[in-house]
């Protein structure tokens, strides 16, 4: 048996039923964590924008050939940002608060004919996981662009319909969880040599969110966290750590379920609630309640 957690700062909308008598086609599922992320979620609007327009990564993108065919049962994007609202990441921005951009080594043309023109290096921008590797980041930068340089925290569900032309962002995961990615799937005998493929996510069939006798699969950044609240659950809830069993913990990368979210809205992650680093479900819903 799963653990269920009640979350009762959901609204439960008692007269629903009877001001709408048809079922919508595709209702939107709430943030079970709005209020809880509200605080950092308004910090992170706040911070201003690059004043262009940038590209989504990879897994933010629709292909032209498919983008009519999916559009009609992808999820909305608005709905899509929600599930990620409260969620950072980390950038460096000048002074005028855009994104610095870090220019590739490769490319460029200059070959001895010259006939070519040369191609400008691609630009990207590098959105970090953690401050540590953003700070890591801007310690590299040679003294003309770091100075006035900083370490700003960007909402995710900011970010990933920034598109422009000859920009590509990408995401720097946090490497523990990388690892801990790797030795998931190792222990499923799963073929690891080539690293893992994305930013890592985590999730347990054993723990599952309700409100308003609806279930939502909350996903988590960090393996730590997951298991934290697998911990206090089985303690709180006097129940045996689920944790133990082998194939509890499934390890998925963030692009591919973005990308299944965008393409069908009755993908097997309509349910999926992601989890901000350091959020854990247990002591939340557990205060939740004593408070109400």
């Amino acid at each position: 048996m799963p653990f269920h957690f009640q979350l009762p700062w959901l609204p439960n909308n008692p007269t629903s039923s009877s001001s709408s008598p048809t079922k919508p086609p595709s209702p939107a599922i709430p943030n079970p964590f709005l209020p809880i992320q509200a605080g950092l979620a308004s910090f992170l609007s706040s911070l201003p924008l690059p004043r262009a327009p940038f590209p989504p990564p990879p897994w933010a993108r629709i292909s032209s050939a498919s983008a009519s065919a999916a559009s009609a049962s992808a999820l909305p994007v608005a709905e899509i940002e929600e599930r990620l609202a409260g969620v950072p990441v980390y950038a460096l921005a000048n002074s005028s608060q855009e994104f610095v951009l870090v220019s590739s080594a490769r490319g460029g043309g200059g070959g001895g004919g010259g006939a070519r023109a040369a191609v400008p290096p691609p630009a990207l921008g590098l959105l970090c996981f953690r401050r540590e590797d953003a700070d890591a980041l801007l310690a590299q930068m040679d003294g003309d662009m770091a100075a006035g340089s900083t370490v700003v925290p960007v909402a995710l569900n900011k970010v990933i319909q920034l598109k422009s032309d000859g920009v590509a962002f990408r995401f720097v995961p946090d490497s523990s969880q990388v690892a801990n990615a790797m030795k998931l799937m190792e222990n499923e005998g799963q073929y690891v040599n080539d690293g893992f493929p994305g930013v890592p996510v985590f999730q347990s069939r054993s723990l599952v969110l309700m409100s308003d006798n609806k279930r939502y699969r909350p996903i988590f950044f960090r393996k730590e966290d997951l298991d934290n609240s697998l911990h206090r659950a089985s303690r709180d809830q006097q129940k045996p750590n689920p944790a133990v069993k082998m194939g509890d913990i499934q390890v998925s990368s963030l692009e591919n379920i973005i990308k299944s979210m965008k393409d069908s809205s009755s993908s097997k992650w309509d349910d999926a609630v992601f989890i901000p680093p350091g959020f854990d479900l247990a002591t939340s819903s557990k205060q939740s309640n004593h408070d109400n």
